[in-house]
């Protein structure tokens, strides 16, 4: 039985390890299934069909066991007093070239394995393992990266034995049409009748300020909204005058229009915790590969787009379209809600196949890994701050 239950919902409970935690997990008569099993002589194929069944999760399991298969157990030794840029010499290149060439971001003719010189070609291989991990793509080797670096085989299974983990949470039948923010690799996956129609950046919480494991639904969608800024946002006096807030019942309000903290539309979500997502007037931040700068909402790259067709798609295209050019703020309700589940997956199959694992940005995973029997549980976590007044 406790066998059967961490297949078909996970050995840990998510609402023990967070705060908040909302998002639907999966429900199963286990000891009446397993009293038929045995019955019937079924017990394999029984337990085999209760973890998730989804190309996914086949390939985080295959990953996991090719990590967790290698003998090698030590980080390789590295130090790192000032960042490397292109064109500078350090001992540690050596050791830097060897393992980005373990890792498979370069091949062993591409440069001396003894040099100690950081050439451009080995800046390339450190952007592409940069831009998996979901930290800053420069090229530049400084503390986060150098910690990605060093992470050993043992670090990668236990990342991916986490992600497992997580996904046995979900129940296996979510709504065919929903929205998924992975909120450890700040991105959109929107699912029309089950199938991927659209994908896009997204900025979220920084670290203290997580926006939380939600399942909660879009109901309506807000054109030109106004924006109340919450107590726990503080607000100087010039950023009250730069944007022309006033006060209204003790609490500031930005004013619609393009400058407001919430962009062009707001999309309303059922929840007690404020969160919901929304445009942004700084749409230059979603350039940034780590994207972990919000107070907890969840910013949409070309929201307006996203707005648009969500809108196209539920008959009110329309009202939308009038409610928008208006200037003014209007509520347009959407015929039926659209589930939405804030998603922390910092292991996951990315858009081109290929497994990819980002850093821990809010240092969820050692809980996880600690339950699952892990004895070396710390993650390296990349920090990132808010650098706006935003929600």
């Amino acid at each position: 039985m406790d066998y059967a239950r961490a297949l078909a919902q996970g050995s840990t409970d998510p609402s023990t390890l967070h705060e908040v935690y909302t998002i639907a997990r999966p429900t199963a008569d286990l000891r009446r299934q397993l009293t038929n099993a045995l019955r019937n002589e079924t017990l394999g194929p029984w337990l085999d069909g209760l973890p998730p069944n989804d190309d996914e999760y086949r390939q985080l399991s295959i990953a996991y066991l090719a990590a967790n298969g290698t003998t090698e157990t030590q980080a390789p030794k590295m130090t790192l007093t000032e960042s490397i840029h292109v064109g500078d010499t350090n001992p540690g290149i050596a050791a830097i070239v060897q393992q980005l060439t373990a890792d498979g971001y370069l091949a062993n003719t591409v440069t001396d394995a003894a040099s100690k010189l950081y050439s451009q070609g080995v800046a390339d291989a450190v952007k592409a393992l940069q831009r998996d991990y979901g930290l800053r793509e420069d090229g530049i080797i400084g503390r986060n990266t150098l910690g990605v670096l060093t992470l050993r085989p043992g670090d990668r299974a236990r990342t991916l034995a986490v992600g497992l983990e997580r996904r046995r949470w979900l129940s296996r039948t979510p709504p065919a049409t929903r929205i998924d923010v992975n909120t450890a690799a700040a991105e959109l996956s929107y699912f029309r009748d089950g199938t991927l129609v659209d994908r896009r950046k997204v900025i979220v919480g920084e670290p203290d300020r997580e926006t939380p494991g939600l399942g909660s639904p879009i109901y309506r969608l807000v054109a030109n909204p106004t924006w109340t800024v919450p107590k726990s946002i503080s607000v100087s006096s010039s950023t009250v005058r730069a944007k022309n807030m006033h006060r209204v019942n003790g609490y500031w309000v930005q004013p619609s229009g393009p400058d407001n903290a919430l962009g062009l539309v707001k999309f309303d979500m059922r929840n007690n915790q404020a969160i919901y997502l929304h445009d942004t007037a700084a749409p230059e931040l979603f350039d940034r590969s780590q994207r972990h700068l919000s107070h907890g909402c969840v910013r949409v790259a070309d929201a307006l787009g996203f707005a648009r067709m969500l809108a196209d798609q539920e008959g009110v295209g329309d009202a939308w379209t009038t409610a928008h050019e208006s200037g003014n703020y209007k509520i347009v309700d959407l015929p039926r809600e659209i589930p939405v589940r804030l998603l922390y997956h910092n292991a996951f199959v990315a858009g081109d196949g290929t497994v990819s694992i980002r850093t821990d940005p809010y240092g969820w995973n050692d809980a996880i890994a600690t339950d699952l029997g892990f004895k070396d549980a710390k993650t390296r976590h990349a920090k990132a701050e808010a650098i706006d007044i935003g929600p």
